[in-house]
């Protein structure tokens, strides 16, 4: 992974639709917080599954005519609409009628401004940023990963890891350098 040039998941999916290692990559990530979301607004645990795959595999359909456009936020914004929107039609299968207080939350979480949406965007920030994380830390060695985490996660000095893990201060910094850049890079339109 190291050897070829990083893009972002979303520009890999998006212009490999075939690349199937990038889309277990991105179900690995989004799966899980789908699924928390659908229990969240009350599928029960015998649906979620089903209804997580259902919404996992519009995105896939629609991912290739997914037009980012440079937009700030604008997948981070998509992902939860598709959610939505297989939600609405989910509760609409089960009640035959109107949606019992169902549409109301949905509208509510999928207005920007109101705080349900603002949670739902902060919620995915923090769930694919440390995802991120877990999947690129096995391109690091530990002796540059341990050090990141020590000064990004853990809020430390450069300087007393470096003291710590026999390292200089200048090799603490190029390795959390090089540690952010991969970061950034794979999660590139993801989030915000």
């Amino acid at each position: 992974m190291m050897n070829e040039t990083p893009r972002s998941l979303l520009d890999r999916l998006r212009s490999r639709p075939d690349d199937q290692m990038s889309w277990r990559r991105f179900e690995a990530l989004y799966a899980p917080l789908i699924r928390g979301w659908l229990f969240g607004q009350g599928v029960p645990d015998a649906d979620a599954d089903d209804l997580a795959q259902e919404i996992l595999l519009v995105i896939f359909r629609e991912m290739p005519s997914f037009d980012h456009n440079g937009r700030k936020g604008a997948f981070r914004k998509w992902v939860p609409s598709v959610t939505v929107n297989r939600l609405r039609g989910y509760w609409r299968a089960r009640r035959n009628g109107p949606l019992n207080g169902h549409d109301e939350r949905l509208a509510l979480l999928e207005d920007e401004g109101g705080e349900p949406g603002r949670a739902w965007d902060r919620e995915q920030d923090e769930h694919v940023a440390a995802q991120v994380m877990r999947l690129v830390e096995p391109v690091f060695a530990p002796s540059t990963w341990r050090p990141f985490r020590l000064v990004v996660v853990e809020g430390r000095s450069a300087a007393s890891v470096a003291e710590e893990s026999g390292l200089s201060v200048n090799a603490v910094l190029i390795g959390k350098s090089r540690v952010l850049r991969r970061l950034r890079e794979e999660v590139r339109g993801l989030v915000s």
